[in-house]
């Protein structure tokens, strides 16, 4: 029997968030139905919502969520209800080219659930990232939902399904980063939080945190980050040699995406080192580079997508870190808002006044 629930959905482009009645349908074959418990407001619902990422309007908004497995379809034997999980906006195929060479992390037929959710008229509802999970109810492929320990609180532990897992997965997965490296994170939202995190966590002996808000800058403090960089009033690339002995960093993670973040990055490694690209750029951003600095400099540069992760090994993994003390999910929360106040949320996240807006339902 369909599920009348409320939930935020983005109606037109450009326009604010609403709060309707949608209407969530029991899971067929391969899906399950979730009762959502807590959701993270994320810059990505903000580009949907802008209509940056497509014109499939409506959208239900949401995707950093936690919540509780209400009901099951028919063919999923590893969840049950009562299961509580962390849904995760890329769920492998297993049998795709990519999945076939053991490298699931770049699925290319991740798995969505097959029935759409709607609006009471019966228009169907896009939802952001495959999720849709800014309502009391969301429907998703059961590969999607990631079962994880219920003493994670599911405010901070629905963030792992997106910001936390993308910067964490930008250094540990994508960089490589190991003991004893130096790192610098350039741009200190939740998404480069968790990369001067998931870095320090990982054995880097100096991360240093580039922001042009000293805010922000406190907070990566609080996530492990050695040293802090101003970047309004000074050279990055400069201040970096100068606290690597001249050399330079072993990892630079963008987690910005724009063309001049792009190249301090660039510019602030040492000899052969990597540069991870985990900032969304906006389509029409481009960077210029002589070829011979290219070259020359060596290393590799890398996009970091999802901070290449397999949402079933790692989304328990980073609750396991959490509840011992190991990684501070509980500092991303800034604050709890309603689900009438997402439009508030985004407001605040655009004046750089929160670092993660949770939806509690």
């Amino acid at each position: 029997m369909p599920h009348e629930v409320r939930a935020a959905v983005a109606v037109k482009r450009g326009a604010p968030v609403e709060v309707r009645t949608i209407v969530v349908p029991d899971p067929g074959p391969g899906e399950v139905l979730v009762a959502v418990q807590a959701c993270g407001v994320c810059h990505t619902d903000l580009h949907y919502r802008e209509g940056a990422i497509g014109d499939d309007f409506p959208f239900l908004l949401g995707h950093e969520a936690a919540g509780t497995i209400e009901a099951v379809g028919a063919g999923v034997t590893d969840l049950r209800p009562g299961d509580y999980v962390v849904l995760a906006w890329r769920a492998p195929c297993g049998s795709c080219r990519s999945c076939r060479r053991g490298r699931p992390w770049y699925c290319f037929d991740s798995r969505n659930a097959g029935q759409p959710m709607t609006l009471l008229d019966g228009t169907p509802l896009s939802n952001a990232l495959g999720i849709g999970a800014f309502a009391e109810k969301t429907l998703v492929a059961a590969g999607q939902a990631v079962r994880i320990d219920p003493a994670a609180r599911p405010e901070a532990a629905g963030l792992i399904g997106c910001g936390v897992m993308a910067g964490y997965g930008a250094a540990v997965h994508t960089g490589g980063v190991g003991r004893g490296d130096t790192v610098a994170v350039i741009g200190c939202g939740g998404v480069g939080d968790a990369a001067v995190a998931g870095a320090c966590l990982n054995g880097a002996v100096k991360v240093i945190a580039i922001d042009v808000d000293d805010k922000k800058l406190d907070r990566a403090e609080r996530f492990g980050a050695t040293h802090t960089v101003n970047s309004r009033g000074t050279d990055p690339v400069e201040a970096v040699r100068g606290l690597t002995g001249g050399f330079g960093v072993d990892v630079a993670i963008d987690a910005v995406g724009l063309p001049e973040t792009f190249l301090q990055a660039f510019h602030m490694r040492d000899h052969a080192g990597l540069l991870v690209q985990v900032g969304v750029p906006s389509p029409q951003a481009k960077v210029e580079l002589p070829l011979i600095d290219v070259f020359s400099r060596g290393g590799a540069i890398k996009s970091s997508w999802y901070g290449d992760c397999l949402p079933s090994r790692d989304f328990p993994f980073l609750i396991d870190q959490y509840l011992h003390g190991l990684l501070d999910l509980d500092a991303f929360v800034t604050e709890t808002v309603a689900l009438d106040q997402v439009e508030e949320a985004f407001s605040g996240m655009q004046r750089g006044e929160v670092l993660r807006s949770v939806v509690v339902l």
